[in-house]
């Protein structure tokens, strides 16, 4: 070969190349060799995850890394949908009191990419008088997406002087707000009043039937208890949330309540397993002090799950026995939950008990939010205001993918590694139409 033909080889050889580092790559994020749990396509096994644009794109036993952007090794690890905590109370800021626009809420997104969390539901923080207020501060400037069960009180979640004025809780009120912002509201919260009077819980369940969507209830204290019984299977429709639901303690302190354990029996009443069989929603909601081993354990142990776990997340639970969401979800994990069951209440059932099927899933088309975890082996500790429990496993977040973006990475398992910026605006979110 003279030096005229080695000129355009070469010269064919640099184009060829060139053109090829130029052509796209079919996808943005390629995870390989993780265990893959989604309960909504039933799921559960070793495969690898292609996001392209910010949707699942595939899933298959093997997808070339080669066509990836960046490649994440999640070998040894869990790949789940993005976690979904249906209770937490994020308005915050500094002109009011309590968890309405006051210290005790927090900023979304500093405490839920580090739990492998993509989704929150604050659980009725903002009342109809301030939720506009609260989509400007809170939903409109967080990457996280940020839903709301609105409080039947006008002012929300700005302490007793509020909470326990009847003349504050308008179902009419509530019910137009919610149909004005559908994309944003998903229901309705009653919490923290104290009286023995079913008028608050009633004028919730109005608003719910004006919107047509699920209420939850956080009981306040009452002497003698509004029965629990009532409630649940007079009051409440299927869909319709309890919250704390292993937090009653059978008197008024700390959070008077009544339990759904008989502790003299260790047993599970029999007017709650009816209502869980008919479609009530119980919910952890984990908190400061609104968890019982006395009710969870035997709870778990005869086979009664917690619809959904949540954390009912503030500075005060955060800094106490609660944690965040892997904490919790270890500690069920540790009282006898599989691992299948326990990431089914963290992602699936969530999205069905607020109305949003596209959430909590990995299915082809979905957006692309993504939690990995390690599961570490050892001895771990947990507990709760009436005692402790030992674990041998501790769920630990390895990475979140918000929308296609890696939004936290703890060990450095993509390559390469890109760190993320963030973006100019929120992703954008499919019009819902309002609620009849």
């Amino acid at each position: 070969m003279n030096q005229k033909h080695l000129f355009i080889f070469a010269l064919l050889f640099s184009v060829y190349f060139s053109v090829q580092a130029q052509t796209p790559k079919p996808y943005n994020i390629v995870i390989k060799g993780g265990h893959v749990i989604d309960p909504k396509n039933n799921i559960n096994t070793v495969m690898d995850v292609a996001i392209k644009d910010g949707k699942v794109a595939m899933l298959a036993k093997n997808i070339d890394a080669s066509e990836g952007v960046q490649v994440v090794n999640a070998k040894g690890m869990y790949v789940t949908p993005g976690l979904i905590d249906i209770h937490v109370h994020f308005f915050w800021g500094h002109d009011g009191d309590a968890y309405m626009n006051a210290p005790a809420s927090l900023p979304a997104d500093g405490f839920t990419f580090p739990a492998g969390v993509t989704t929150v539901v604050d659980a009725g923080s903002p009342g109809w008088k301030t939720f506009e207020l609260y989509k400007k501060q809170t939903i409109e400037k967080s990457q996280t997406r940020v839903l709301a069960f609105l409080n039947i009180v006008g002012q929300g979640m700005a302490g007793g002087k509020y909470e326990n004025d009847i003349n504050e809780m308008d179902s009419q009120k509530a019910a137009e707000m919610a149909k004005k912002y559908p994309n944003d509201i998903v229901g309705f919260k009653l919490a923290h009043f104290n009286g023995r009077t079913w008028v608050p819980t009633d004028r919730l369940m109005e608003a719910g039937r004006l919107a047509n969507l699920p209420v939850i209830v956080d009981f306040g204290g009452a002497t003698p208890f509004l029965p629990l019984d009532s409630l649940f299977n007079v009051k409440f429709r299927p869909g319709d949330i309890y919250t704390h639901a292993f937090g009653g303690n059978g008197s008024t302190s700390p959070n008077g309540r009544e339990s759904i354990v008989d502790v003299s029996t260790n047993k599970v009443k029999p007017y709650v397993i009816k209502a869980q069989n008919r479609g009530v929603i119980f919910d952890v909601g984990f908190g400061g002090s609104s968890f019982l081993f006395n009710q969870g354990t035997p709870a778990i142990k005869s086979g009664f799950y917690p619809n959904s776990i949540s954390t009912d997340l503030h500075t005060g639970s955060m800094n106490n026995a609660m944690k965040n969401m892997p904490n919790i979800m270890s500690l069920f994990m540790a009282m006898g939950m599989d691992l299948q069951s326990v990431i089914k209440a963290s992602t699936w059932n969530p999205a069905q008990e607020v109305k949003r099927p596209e959430l909590g899933n990995l299915s082809v088309g979905s957006e692309a939010d993504v939690a990995i975890f390690t599961l570490r082996e050892g001895n771990f500790g947990y507990y709760a205001r009436d005692g402790k429990i030992a674990g041998k496993n501790r769920l630990e977040t390895e990475m979140t993918i918000r929308a296609g973006r890696i939004v936290y990475n703890l060990n450095a398992i993509a390559e390469p590694n890109i760190l993320p910026s963030a973006p100019r605006t929120r992703p954008a979110r499919p019009a819902r139409p309002a609620a009849n």
